[in-house]
């Protein structure tokens, strides 16, 4: 669908610059996009590598590892059905640890890894005919609980907007950090209350 949007986007943009004798200019500022976009490209291959590459670094020194022992009462709180010690809650951490440090596309595989695990959990509840158990096809409380956590923008250094700020000539690329932390936390504070509530009424996150 998306595709289509910005096909018919740039389609009426074109036909707009002809018919009003500015097609050289769309011309143009197309080329000129198309150079800052491979520019941007760059610039923001340079933050993931330095950042997925800390991360992998964290991990093997075992930093991520006491800080999922950290996390642990945060995990049981948040997905009181999962049970102790399954694999989904390490990399549920590792997702969450990265988001909070901005680090978003070192949280993606995470993030998927931990999706597969919770549907693997719905298949052993389903297996062994747990009332847990949701129907084949249909999310479970875990992974709807998980996807609005990550949808609520949780992070407390935004990596990838001071990148931007940055690269786009910003003369205070940080000044940015106080009004992304205030918004992250209402945001996901208001996807922890509304996790909460739907566990509390039995329906869970979805």
């Amino acid at each position: 669908m998306l595709n289509y949007l910005w096909a018919f986007m740039i389609l009426i943009g074109i036909v707009w610059g002809m018919a009003n004798g500015t097609a050289a200019a769309v011309t143009q500022g197309i080329l000129d996009s198309a150079g800052e976009a491979v520019s941007l490209c760059v610039t923001m291959l340079g933050v993931i590598s330095l950042w997925t590459g800390v991360l992998k670094i964290a991990e093997n020194a075992g930093l991520v590892g006491r800080l999922t022992e950290k996390m642990k009462p945060l995990l049981r709180f948040l997905f009181p059905r999962l049970p102790e010690n399954h694999p989904a809650g390490r990399s549920i951490a590792t997702n969450m640890i990265a988001n909070i440090l901005g680090l978003g596309w070192a949280a993606t595989p995470a993030g998927l890894k931990a999706m597969d695990q919770l549907a693997e959990l719905e298949d052993e509840r389903r297996r062994e005919g747990s009332p847990e158990a949701r129907p084949a096809g249909e999310a479970g409380n875990e992974m709807c609980t998980f996807l609005i956590i990550n949808i609520s923008s949780l992070q407390l250094i935004p990596i990838n907007m001071i990148a931007y700020r940055s690269r786009y000539g910003s003369a205070d690329p940080t000044a940015v950090i106080g009004p992304a932390l205030a918004a992250t936390l209402a945001s996901t504070a208001a996807a922890v209350v509304f996790c909460r509530l739907m566990e509390r009424k039995g329906r869970g996150a979805g």
